[in-house]
């Protein structure tokens, strides 16, 4: 019979006693059947195993726990014939890959044999014993950071599941089931799929669901279903509590800024397709999560939308629109789509200003009056004045809600010039406008490096006219390693912001937000600090 014994003082080859928790010898069941192993949990967050009969220097191992999502007890399938119990031990370690790949996590399980008495609940209780321990071990340190609060989802959790079948190459459902099941089961994470039939389906779900029946929402797919949701939730009665509702973004789209990012913080290496699924997966099923930075984006004809990742106007939204009609392609639409607008390049003409973070911390938070507003109101060309499509209409419907929604202090009504202390772009003509407020703008493209969940900013890029179709094309070959602002070229301009204005000359071309098209008009948006929760890495 395997001996197990719990207990601190319990001793182990060449480990300190002290630093031991439990202690015993079990049978291996997996790769080896009845191989021995002497196993030692320690205060080390390590479950340490050598092998019986090996010498020190032999067949061990130590499996830190930090990579553990779950481990589980259970009794024999024939209890009456056999009195042993059984716990496994799921861990996602980093390991090499072949050749010159990056580490990245894989699999390894383990089930060990527990059978030290006569009576079957005796050995299911030993093997709860371990399993228990290892599970508390394995859970999340939660971080401490001025200014920010860490949570961690109580176990046992439920997740709701929103999926949609037709994001990226359309191989989600088979990803949720190969993949993302197995490890929310061996994680013990209840779930709830629910797999989307038409655009704002999630949308609608999120907005009239009981959402009390579940601890987080998770999205496989796209950017685009996790923007219906963050858009679903804001339109809720009580979107003050169920915009606190942890949010999970699982990669099955083609861009999946949100969850390179995401990889990016936590310090893993880039990954991508079911590598960056793996890790985004394991993030749930440690079930850490962080506030991030959301953006109220208002148009001039009276539309109000909630941004978890970008808006843009110009050649990056149009690369993204263009290229959907690629989307089997996978991420390398995005280079398809680069090389055919390339071939067309436009110019976009239209006014910018904005708000600087190093400025905005140095005044009021509150809009000037208008005898402090900025004078140079006035859209011009050549010195003669360009109309801004399209003004606010009178009488325009508000959206539900929007008295109890955040208030936007930054910001004033189209009719008003902007805040004095506000910079306003002195060239009108441009080849692309971009806000993006994560690191990440796509799997292979790292496009404001040091951006943050939850750093009060949006990372406003512009880049004006002039700029050639080589050198437009050596910026964003630099972005895929996010070295583009190292080229030092003249016309491309970056600045973080709290907030910002555009508004085009004419409604030329479509803009973007988190992906999405939206019509082109005047536009205006700040940043609203920590207004949303999401699923993350340490």
């Amino acid at each position: 019979m395997e001996g197990g014994q719990p207990g601190p003082g319990a001793s182990s080859p060449q480990i300190d006693s002290a630093e031991v928790l439990l202690h015993g010898v079990f049978a291996l069941l997996d790769p080896a059947p009845k191989t021995s192993y002497a196993l030692s949990l320690t205060r080390g967050r390590e479950l340490r195993m050598q092998r019986v009969g090996s010498s020190p220097a032999g067949r061990s191992a130590a499996l830190k726990l930090a990579d553990c999502i779950g481990c589980s007890a259970f009794a024999g399938r024939e209890p009456e014939l056999e009195p042993a119990a059984y716990f496994s031990v799921f861990c996602y370690p980093f390991r090499k890959g072949w050749w010159d790949a990056a580490p990245a996590r894989q699999r390894f399980a383990r089930t060990f044999r527990v059978c030290v008495a006569q009576e079957p609940g005796d050995n299911l209780k030993l093997a709860e014993t371990w399993a228990g321990k290892i599970r508390e071990l394995a859970a999340p340190r939660i971080p401490r950071q001025e200014g920010v609060t860490w949570g961690l989802l109580s176990r046992p959790y439920h997740v709701l599941v929103l999926l949609n079948p037709q994001s990226g190459t359309g191989q989600a459902l088979q990803l949720f089931r190969s993949l993302v099941q197995p490890m929310l089961v061996e994680a013990d994470v209840a779930f709830t799929l629910c797999v989307t039939e038409r655009p704002n389906h999630a949308r609608e779900l999120v907005r009239a669901a009981d959402l009390s029946r579940w601890d987080a929402v998770a999205v496989l797919a796209g950017d685009g279903l996790l923007y219906e949701v963050v858009n679903g939730l804001m339109e809720r009665q009580d979107w003050q509590a169920a915009i606190k509702k942890p949010l999970c973004t699982l990669p099955g789209g083609s861009g999946n800024a949100l969850a390179a990012s995401i990889n990016h913080y936590a310090g893993n290496t880039r990954a991508s397709k079911e590598e960056l699924l793996t890790n985004c997966t394991y993030f749930l099923c440690k079930g850490l999560h962080a506030p991030m930075d959301l953006v109220s984006l208002s148009t001039a004809s009276g539309k109000r939308l909630y941004s978890f990742l970008s808006f843009g106007w110009g050649f990056i939204s149009d690369v993204d629109i263009a290229s959907e009609k690629y989307r089997q392609l996978g991420n390398a639409r995005f280079t398809v789509g680069t090389i055919q607008q390339l071939a067309g390049l436009k110019v976009y003409k239209g006014r910018l200003s904005y708000l600087p973070v190093e400025t905005s911390s140095s005044v009021s938070s509150a809009p000037g009056s208008p005898s402090e507003q900025n004078s140079h109101h006035v859209p011009c060309s050549n010195g003669h004045p360009l109309h801004i499509l399209p003004q606010p209409a009178p009488g325009v419907p508000r959206p539900p809600h929007e008295g109890s929604w955040p208030e936007d202090s930054l910001l004033v009504p189209f009719d008003q010039p902007v805040p004095k202390h506000w910079t306003v772009v002195p060239e009108e003509e441009f080849i692309s406008i971009f806000a993006i407020y994560q690191s990440h703008l796509g799997a292979d493209f790292t496009m404001a490096p040091t951006a943050k969940l939850h750093d009060g900013s949006m990372h406003l890029f512009f880049l004006k006219a002039g700029v050639s179709r080589l050198g437009l094309l050596k910026l964003f070959l630099a972005m895929e390693k996010g070295t583009h602002l190292d080229l030092n070229c003249p016309h491309l301009h970056y600045v973080p912001v709290r907030a910002f204005r555009l508004e085009p000359f004419a409604s030329t071309g479509l803009m973007t937000v988190d992906g999405e098209p939206l019509a082109c008009e005047p536009v205006q948006g700040q940043v609203h600090d920590q207004l949303c929760r999401i699923i993350s890495g340490s």
